[in-house]
């Protein structure tokens, strides 16, 4: 394979600049791109983006929504450098920057901004360099040199757009690098690589010829509030959809397990019901105490009524006291929920 065209260097571009060489390249020649960080979503197993929403953003036809976690993002980029230090203190590799955006030699859609290059202490090969970092939660995933397959599936894209053979993570999730880092390598595979370039070549035909993407296999989460996004709040004004004899199953279907939810809701009620009249008497008993215990042959009952407090605005007093500061901080929230009735004819 050839090496890769560079089509510019990256340091030092605004937010703004950087967007646009990455949607269509440093001269706007590039119809559609993939970069790294899309190829998992094109897969459908990102956890943040769907093929359709990514596919309509392509198209222009959508805005990049706003990042709910911005801030997050934001600790990420600043990690960055500290786990590629740490990552060349447990490995003893060399890190170096590469500021460079480079284009695939055969598919050239294919368009890569590299985290860092390192140079392999063993033996002196170069290798892609891939910083993460995560919560506490997710170190899990990265157990017994485990790597998630959508950053994999990113790694595996940049290795064949750079032509290089070995890859490494270092994926953060703690102060103590002993401890909080993992290292883990993959080498290149052109099976895997193959397949990759397969779907993206779809991928892109999809976008020339105008075939959105459906939800198909995307997490019913995931898949309802990507469709949140694109399609925005409802239009009262709009005629009513009238759906075809297919979908009588699936709508029956919804139409029954909403009931089940409000039957389990009424269930609900009537049982807290029943405890806050078994409740009374207890909390005669308890006075102003927190803690009580009623120990029997087998076991020991513990009860709890302590006095948990907290803090909220208090809307009423503030819309009152301050009506141009409440209108300053109110905040508009939309949401759609599907609900299926039943009706006689």
């Amino acid at each position: 394979m050839a090496a890769p065209n560079i089509l510019c260097d990256t340091k030092g571009m605004d937010e703004t600049r950087w967007q646009e060489c990455r949607m269509h390249g440093p001269k706007g020649d590039i119809p559609y791109t993939v970069g790294g960080s899309d190829v998992a979503a094109i897969f459908g197993i990102s956890p943040w983006v769907t093929p359709l929403e990514l596919w309509m953003i392509k198209k222009g036809r959508i805005k990049p929504p706003a990042k709910s976690n911005s801030g997050q993002l934001a600790m990420g980029h600043f990690l960055e450098p500290i786990a590629a230090y740490f990552y060349g203190q447990k490995t003893g590799n060399l890190v170096e920057d590469d500021t460079n955006l480079y284009q695939h030699a055969d598919y050239p859609y294919a368009l890569a901004n590299l985290d860092r290059r390192f140079k392999r202490k063993a033996d002196g090969k170069q290798g892609i360099l891939e910083c993460k970092s995560c919560t506490y939660h997710r170190a899990a995933d990265w157990a017994d040199g485990a790597i998630p397959y959508y950053y994999e599936l990113q790694l595996r894209f940049y290795m064949a757009v750079a032509d290089v053979n070995i890859g490494a993570f270092s994926a953060l999730w703690g102060n103590n690098p002993e401890t909080d880092l993992a290292t883990p390598e993959i080498v290149r595979d052109k099976v895997k690589e193959e397949l990759i370039f397969e779907k993206l070549d779809q991928w892109i035909w999809s976008l020339e010829n105008d075939k959105p993407p459906t939800m198909g296999g995307i997490k019913p989460e995931l898949a309802l509030a990507s469709l949140a996004r694109i399609y925005g709040a409802s239009q009262p004004k709009l005629p009513t959809i009238e759906f075809p004899d297919r979908y009588e199953a699936s709508l029956r279907k919804i139409a029954a397990l909403q009931e089940d939810i409000a039957a389990g809701k009424k269930e609900i009620e009537k049982l807290e019901k029943e405890v806050e009249a078994r409740s009374v008497r207890i909390a005669e008993l308890m006075k102003q105490h927190e803690h009580g215990v009623l120990e029997t042959t087998n076991d020991k009952l513990l009860i709890d009524f302590a006095t948990k407090k907290t803090n909220r605005p208090d809307s009423k007093a503030l819309k009152e006291k301050y009506p141009g500061v409440y209108a300053d901080v109110l905040k508009t929230s939309e949401s759609r929920k599907l609900k299926v009735t039943v009706q006689a004819k």
